[in-house]
């Protein structure tokens, strides 16, 4: 896999503020990789693809949600769906088939039940890389170089709070991720 490949097409598809963030996610996610003694090169792949196809058109998307047979709950969502988007495509036209790469793509938005190393490190960067702004962000920066699991318990815990005081849709992987990690700390 050529990297400048990858560079290219989110120099030439994204906008800056995309860009940005993308990068600034690789940066996390390769410090946070040499912490906890993941793969470099698959921590690299998986936070260039994270977001490749974050700003293709709702429509384009829910085409791709549809063709891909990724379900209707994808439809219409394009925070949910993008990450799901990327890991076939990356799988179709970019060749990768390593199955950890494929699911911190697929699952970075959300996380899962029983996340790998590399999966909670990308689902982490995404969230604490330093462009981001919230309430709450810098104890997660600090927890997520201390402990991975615990940071993923606070990020998904924060996750799940705000999309129920928004009234938005949940998706049960979130809840799933949050509550295997906390029976893994009992």
């Amino acid at each position: 896999m050529k990297m400048d490949y990858i560079n290219n097409y989110i120099e030439k598809n994204l906008s800056e503020k995309r860009k940005r963030h993308i990068y600034a996610v690789k940066d996390t996610a390769l410090k946070l990789a040499s912490l906890y003694g993941v793969d470099l090169e698959k921590a690299e792949i998986a936070a260039l693809f994270h977001d490749m196809f974050r700003e293709i058109s709702l429509h384009e998307m829910n085409e791709y949600v549809k063709q891909f047979n990724l379900g209707s709950k994808y439809l219409n969502n394009r925070n949910l769906a993008h990450g799901k988007v990327a890991a076939v495509i990356m799988t179709k036209d970019y060749g990768i088939t390593d199955e950890d790469i494929l699911n911190a793509v697929s699952y970075h938005t959300t996380g899962r039940l029983n996340m790998s190393q590399l999966e909670k490190i990308i689902y982490l960067a995404d969230a604490i890389e330093p462009n981001r702004e919230y309430p709450g962000v810098e104890e997660l920066r600090k927890a997520a170089f201390v402990n991975l699991d615990q940071a993923c318990i606070l990020s998904l815990s924060r996750t799940i709070d705000y999309v129920k005081s928004q009234n938005l849709f949940l998706d049960e992987d979130t809840v799933e991720a949050r509550d295997y990690l906390k029976r893994l700390k009992i």
